[in-house]
């Protein structure tokens, strides 16, 4: 990996392009984990990566044409290549529909004071960032094995540093801290399983200990077991699944789908479904790049063009955006170019999503599960694949606990379940939805980390077949 920093390394890219316009991003990324297995602490380690992305645009009579080439560990004198490569990929390429002229300096997002600037060197991350946690996590090991547990699962850590140059003078950098702590619990006979997971930006806050007497709980109520049919129950989500389900949904919000009768947000006849109710209840999905502890990148930064990004927009300020507000379909992902074509305003992606009610005295899971009759409490969902756009059904299984809730009280674990669900159609189903809290989507895990989401309960979740998974 070069020694050079990023940030000379995009200048040297621009001032080699010979193309019409350019935009170079380098991430600079730094990463530190730790692994057990068994109670026992099993591996540890720090890696460091540079990616460099050329994104060549050939202006023509016609329109413009884009080539993108990125490639990890590029050195000095291989930076040419890369333009090169870009340039002559623009060139032979054809008109992209989402042309349009990069941003300007004056559009582009403004650098909050306090935080590091263009010249400022890469963050990074190391394994001292995992120290105070090791040790709580080794008491927590003790502890469990005491317990006739089994814990196992990983820590990990990374800070990527992102830099974005263009052309036309537009020099941006952020650096984003991402963590997350994943704890599965087995009994000693390996017959009952629990997890649980956490985000975090810096594992200041994370209580391991905390997450392991939750999963303690659990394993304590599957030591009772009942077996139910596939049908239609009322289900609590924990803030976890919730966070899978609306996570999909947000990923399947892009307007030109939408426009061209793609998908569940699809007017009939013609157009998209803003301003159209999706819940009668007051809730309400936003993503904000400053919301406190889910800080993410304040600009647009799009490696590549697609249905729901466009190269020529890197740089533009990302603001507050509700997608639904008050149960109101409010906006859908949108580049210029969709915007173009909605007249709808142009609300690009952003890296965090919360999900909310306005109802001040929402509950705690613990509150709904004490006055739920008869009904599921799921703990996560997993291998979540898309069935049918058009109404965005969704199938999955269900994993590590799913128990029956009799008379407010957890009475016994049940077998696994496949589902068939819309988060769309579930939003109109909701009967109650409680107080937000920090959550860590289980299947998206890897790549969304950052959500806030409640407890939801749902009426009729379609648990479509019993599942032999465990």
């Amino acid at each position: 990996m070069s020694s050079q920093r990023p940030q000379d390394i995009i200048d040297h890219a621009l001032s080699l392009a010979t193309c019409s316009d350019c935009v170079v991003i380098a991430d600079e990324t730094s990463t530190a984990n730790l692994r057990w297995a068994g109670n026992t602490l099993t591996t540890n380690g720090v890696a460091r990566s540079r990616r460099l992305t050329v994104i060549a645009i050939d202006r023509r009579s016609a329109g413009a044409a884009v080539g993108v080439v990125s490639r990890s560990g590029v050195r000095a004198e291989e930076v040419e290549s890369v333009v090169r490569a870009a340039e002559k990929e623009a060139a032979e390429g054809t008109v992209a529909e989402d042309a349009e002229p990069l941003v300007e300096p004056g559009e582009a997002a403004a650098v909050p004071s306090g935080r590091p600037g263009w010249d400022d060197p890469p963050e990074g991350t190391g394994i001292g960032v995992l120290e105070g946690f090791a040790g709580h996590l080794g008491e927590t090991l003790r502890e469990a094995a005491a317990g006739g547990r089994k814990l196992y699962g990983f820590a990990e850590h990374d800070l990527t540093s992102t830099f974005l140059g263009t052309s036309t003078g537009v020099r941006l950098r952020h650096d984003q801290p991402s963590g997350k702590v994943e704890l599965n619990a087995k009994s000693d006979d390996l017959s009952r399983s629990a997890w649980a997971g956490e985000a975090t930006r810096d594992f200041a806050g994370v209580d391991v200990a905390a997450l392991d007497r939750g999963l303690a709980e659990r394993l304590e109520w599957a030591k009772r077991r009942v077996e139910l049919p596939a049908g239609r129950y009322e289900t609590l989500l924990p803030p976890t699944a919730t966070a899978d389900l609306l996570t999909y949904l947000y990923w399947s919000a892009g307007a030109k789908d939408a426009l061209d009768g793609r998908t569940v947000f699809s007017k009939p006849g013609g157009g998209t479904r803003v301003g159209e109710s999706v819940s009668d209840l007051p809730v309400t999905l936003r993503s904000d790049p400053w919301y406190p502890g889910l800080e993410c990148t304040p600009f647009v930064v799009a490696h590549a063009s697609g249905r729901d990004s466009s190269v020529f927009d890197n740089g533009l300020p990302l603001a507050p955006t509700e997608w639904i507000r008050r149960g109101e379909l409010a906006a859908l992902t949108q580049t210029r170019y969709s915007a173009g074509l909605s007249g709808l305003p142009v609300t690009p992606a952003i890296g965090n999503l919360t999900f909310e009610t306005s109802d001040p005295s929402a509950p705690a899971l613990p509150e709904m599960i004490a006055r739920t009759e008869r009904g599921l409490l799921l703990t996560c969902l997993w291998y979540i694949r898309e069935v049918d756009p058009q109404t965005l059904l969704l199938t999955g299984l269900t994993r590590d606990g799913v128990y029956l809730v009799e008379n407010g009280e957890v009475t016994g674990a049940v077998n696994n379940f496949r589902f068939n669900e819309s988060p769309v159609g579930m939003l109109s189903r909701l009967a109650e939805v409680g107080a937000s809290v920090p959550a860590l989507p289980r299947e998206w895990g890897d790549y969304f980390s950052r959500a806030v989401m409640p407890p939801v309960r749902v009426e009729g979740f379609n648990m479509s077949s019993v599942s032999q998974a465990s």
